[in-house]
């Protein structure tokens, strides 16, 4: 009796139940790959912040540069700065 019952069981997990499966993670997968607007604006929004970021440390370390000539900091120069960020736009 108990035979009857494992069978159809396994048979509808097998044909039914593992291709549902593998179907819905392919489409979760298809789905995650692209950026949807929201994450982009978000990365806009990273980006701006980290970019401002940078140029209060840059300002900064031109004031400490000021008041102590042996600190040197990380970018010495605005050239330096607009090289960093000419690289950066040329990659998007």
């Amino acid at each position: 009796m108990e035979e009857v019952i494992i069978v159809p069981i396994v048979i509808g997990t097998l044909f039914l139940g593992l291709p549902w499966l593998i179907l819905h993670y392919i489409t979760k997968w298809k789905q995650a790959k692209t950026l949807t607007g929201e994450d982009e604006q978000l990365l806009d929004e990273l980006y701006d912040t980290a970019r401002r970021l940078e140029n209060r440390l840059h300002t900064v370390e031109r004031i400490i540069s000021a008041d102590h000539p042996e600190f040197r900091p990380a970018v010495r120069n605005d050239e330096e700065l607009a090289q960093i960020e000419n690289y950066k736009t040329r990659r998007n």
